[in-house]
């Protein structure tokens, strides 16, 4: 039991270390088109993390299924309105009150 929990663990903060350096060499051109991704791949954690949460598996799994949903919802919602923001950006001024 032991060595499996090092051993998830070692892939956590491998998966951590690797999605920072993903991340951080993003130019910043593409960032619109992944946050939409990364939407999508949040939308999936959501319907995910309901199930386990839901499922009975036990108080442990249920709390942190309670707190992936939160976490997800978070990156959905603020993903949006980043992505709204920078598309802003990119709309014609209309010169009027009409924005």
């Amino acid at each position: 039991m032991l060595e499996s929990l090092v051993a998830e663990i070692v892939v956590f903060v491998l998966a951590v270390f690797v999605g920072f350096q993903v991340i951080t060499k993003v130019p910043p051109t593409l960032h619109t088109p992944l946050m939409s991704g990364s939407n999508a791949i949040s939308g999936i954690t959501v319907i995910g993390a309901i199930v386990v949460s839901g499922a009975g598996y036990g108080r442990l799994a249920t709390v942190l299924g309670v707190i992936a949903v939160a976490f997800a919802t978070t990156n959905i919602v603020g993903g949006f309105l980043v992505t709204d923001r920078m598309l802003r950006m990119f709309r014609k001024d209309t010169g009027g009150e009409g924005k």
